[in-house]
């Protein structure tokens, strides 16, 4: 009988961390979007765009990616 409640149990804590890692990945794809969408705003606005700012976006979307990746490792 302990054996079937134990088993229960992880389960259930597996359930708990895969749905917190859906959850951390749809804010961290929401962050990503948000991060575009300003960017992208401000851009269009603009004859022309230096490569450094178009660098920095990238590595923004890199740090709010890596972040996600940093977390979902932790959690695992």
């Amino acid at each position: 009988m302990v054996i079937g409640r134990n088993r229960e149990i992880g389960q259930s804590v597996r359930y708990r961390e895969e749905h917190h890692m859906i959850d951390t990945h749809d804010t961290v794809i929401t962050e990503a979007l948000a991060v575009i969408d300003k960017a992208l705003a401000e851009m269009l606005r603009r004859e022309l765009v230096s490569a450094v700012e178009v660098g920095d976006l990238l590595l923004d979307l890199r740090g709010l990616l890596t972040a996600s990746v940093a977390t979902t490792v932790a959690a695992v």
